[in-house]
């Protein structure tokens, strides 16, 4: 019973191996206690074998191992390539950073030079070529201006260096998702890359290149992939050899802003009338608003729209921090309004008429910066054009595309008003006024008659309007006729003009000798060639409105032809010397001045009781005219005067289409009368120079005329018309002398 109650020992489980001859053996006790049975300090534990690696499967193994070498590979050409590109586009732009220019050689590069028009008072009233006006460095322009462009075109131009890769990367996303090309649309440039563009990466201007600068700068702002990737070295060569100060200045006097108006300060004279530097917060937002696209955008094509533009930045440039709410709300409420000069927009085909009239290499093909002084009266224009649409709007049916032009000009040519068509139409446009040559009708009868005064006829004198036939050599029997178709018999020459009668018209031609007529129109103005044929009198020959007016001038004046002109003096910008004077004015007498006071009377009675009755201006005030309408009514016209202004106009179609119920006295008269009473307002009433001649007694009646031949050189027994009252046209005379 001593073992009874007795407990095993609490060994701890073994925890290492023991080395081989080393354990709980050897007859020590198996507590460890002895024989190093414990972890005595000599003792190391024995290393833990290796757990067996697991087979990977070998298709998986392939697959990584083909990655590890592609990845490998990768890297490996994009480093190589990235170190290649790097070293290009550095090598480039060093290249490029070694041939820009100082920036004072950037500023203006226009090829074209411009043409600024002045009218009769000195003001300007258009423009023409590009106008450049001065220039204008990013220091000194208006804040405002420096901060919407910021705003509108790159608002981390200060923080990039020259190439914006989030902007590029958002705008071939937007392209993509408009359905464009990637560099179709938008193309994320910066500032700095819009400027790279302007100067076409330093590609200069070649006329063997390029037809023109438009063609020029078309192809420069091209975006091809060629083109893009040489604009990001030209735009670090920038950025290294410019500061953003200078790179705005570039910019701020490059850039196209409509109108003809190159870089900011040209644009803000153009359309405010004042220095960019001096520009509000909404006429900043106008002008920043062009950069998108200058003609859409231009207020003097839409000021809605253009307004409606300046709006948009003015709430960027809210929103980025340059304007306060109230500021932009301020100027949204107060938007910028046009210069009088640009919102006039008057007197556009009178510059283009003087353009082409003036030497070529000074207008048109200028390289200088030219002022040209007119004889442009703006009133005068403005009332012309608001006579011609009042009467349209008034007289003409909405749906109708017949056109009309109307030229105004003082006693010895110069030309103070022009309207080359209906409406307001861009530099360029066809002007009817100058350019389209139409059959003068009976508007060319004056100068029968004046060639006739001018041989010794009266106006009292009589003519035969009964039928008579010519025999034409080549042509046969030709047998003229009267608008109406009716003959009244003997007639006073003055009442043959005054109710435009053809038969009348033709046998004083033939009695003058069509020659002479010839001579006295060509003399007058008439620059086309007139046909040497009877019909000659009724106004089958062309002439363009400017010429016909000009000839009418030339009746006011007391017979002295004038060359019809808008130009006083050009001269270049800065020079007071002028390079040419006056270009046209009175010339050599072509009838005599009695001739002309005559035929004055006889155009007097033709307002007051003949085909121009419609032309009668108000208050009584005196005037002479006369009406033309040619064969199948395709032209219409009212040519007349007074003692201060000959007005011309002409109405038709472009394409020649006949007008419908309209003749020479009917609209042309009324747009005749819109104008020159306008024109006329508050001027004194001033008579007229003319000649009443003295009453004759009729001879007796006429007897119809056989059939005359036509001589193509001299012309026919003129017919029964008689003499003049010689005694009476002395008195006359003497009346004159002596004031009677």
């Amino acid at each position: 019973m001593s073992g009874a109650g007795r407990r095993t020992p609490l060994v701890a489980d073994r925890r290492y191996a023991q080395p081989p001859g080393k354990g709980s053996g050897g007859g020590r006790g198996g507590n460890g206690s002895s024989g190093g049975g414990g972890k005595g300090p000599g003792r190391k534990p024995s290393p833990r074998k290796p757990a067996p690696r697991k087979s990977r499967n070998p298709i998986v193994a392939f697959v990584l191992g083909i990655f590890t070498l592609v990845r490998r590979v990768v890297w490996g050409i994009f480093w190589r390539a990235a170190l290649v590109l790097a070293l290009v586009v550095g090598g480039a732009t060093l290249y490029f950073a070694s041939t820009l220019p100082q920036v004072n050689e950037l500023l203006d590069a226009r090829v074209r030079g411009s043409v600024t028009m002045l009218d009769e008072n000195g003001e300007t009233f258009a423009w023409r070529g590009e106008t450049y006006g001065g220039t204008l460095t990013s220091d000194n322009a208006s804040e405002y201006l420096r901060e919407a462009v910021v705003a509108t075109e790159d608002r981390r131009f200060y923080r990039h260096f020259g190439v914006s890769p989030r902007g590029i990367a958002s705008a071939i996303a937007i392209n993509l998702r408009e359905g464009r090309g990637p560099l179709e649309g938008n193309g994320g440039s910066t500032i700095t890359q819009q400027v790279a563009k302007l100067l076409c990466l330093g590609v200069p201007f070649d006329r063997d290149t390029w037809d023109s600068e438009a063609d020029y700068e078309a192809d420069c702002r091209r975006t091809t992939i060629w083109r893009k990737l040489k604009e990001v070295p030209y735009a670090l060569a920038m950025e290294a050899k410019y500061s953003k100060a200078d790179i705005l200045t570039i910019y701020f006097n490059r850039v196209y802003l409509g109108a003809g108006a190159r870089g900011f300060e040209a644009a803000a004279q153009r359309y405010f009338g004042k220095s960019a530097a001096d520009v509000t917060p909404s006429e900043a937002a106008m002008l920043a608003g062009l950069l998108r696209a200058p003609s859409y955008y231009a207020p003097t094509n839409s000021l809605e729209r253009a307004t409606n533009r300046a709006n948009l930045i003015l709430g960027l440039m809210q929103t980025q921090g340059y304007l306060t709410e109230a500021e932009a709300q301020q100027a949204i409420a107060n938007p910028a309004r046009l210069s009088e000069a640009a919102s006039s927009r008057t007197g556009g085909f009178f510059a283009d008429w003087v353009m082409e009239s003036g030497p070529q290499f000074l207008t048109r093909d200028t390289t200088e910066d030219v002022i040209i002084h007119t004889t442009l009266d703006q009133d005068i224009q403005r009332k012309a054009e608001e006579a011609v649409t009042a009467v349209f709007r008034e007289k003409v049916s909405p749906g109708s595309k017949a056109q009309t032009a109307v030229v105004v000009m003082s006693a010895d040519g110069a030309v103070r008003g022009m309207v080359g068509g209906r409406t307001v139409e861009p530099a360029g446009s066809f002007n009817r006024a100058t350019q389209a040559l139409r059959q003068t009708g009976s508007a060319f009868k004056p100068f029968v008659y004046a060639a006739a005064m001018d041989e010794g006829f009266s106006p009292a004198d009589f003519v035969e309007d009964v039928p008579f036939t010519l025999n034409i050599p080549g042509s046969g029997p030709w047998t003229p006729s009267n608008y109406d178709h009716k003959f009244r018999g003997v007639v006073t020459l003055t009442q043959a003009l005054a109710q435009s009668l053809n038969i009348p018209a033709v046998r004083v031609s033939e009695a003058v000798g069509r020659q002479r007529v010839i001579d006295v129109a060509s003399a007058f103005g008439i620059r086309s060639n007139l046909v040497n044929a009877p019909s000659l009198a009724l106004g089958v020959s062309e002439a363009t409105l400017l010429e016909m007016t000009g000839a009418y001038a030339g009746i006011l004046n007391g017979g002295t032809a004038v060359h019809p002109y808008g130009l006083l003096d050009l001269r270049l910008r800065g020079d007071d010397t002028p390079l040419i004077g006056q270009s046209g004015g009175t010339g050599e007498r072509v009838i005599s001045d009695e001739a002309a006071q005559l035929l004055t009377y006889m155009m007097t009675q033709v307002i007051e009781t003949g085909t121009g009755r419609r032309a009668q201006l108000p208050g009584g005030r005196e005037a002479a005219g006369k009406s033309g309408t040619t064969q199948a009514a395709r032209d219409a016209w009212f040519m007349g005067f007074t003692a201060d202004y000959v007005v011309g106009v002409w109405m038709g179609y472009d394409d020649n289409t006949p007008l419908q119920g309209t003749t020479g006295g009917g609209l042309p008269a009324d747009i005749w009368r819109e104008v020159m009473a306008r024109v006329e307002e508050g001027r004194p009433m001033t008579p007229l120079r003319k000649i009443v001649p003295a009453p004759r007694t009729p001879p007796a009646a006429p007897t119809n005329q056989p059939v005359q031949d036509a001589a193509p050189v001299a012309p026919p027994p003129p017919p029964p018309m008689q003499e003049p009252n010689v005694a009476e046209r002395i008195l006359n005379d003497v009346r004159r002398a002596f004031g009677g």
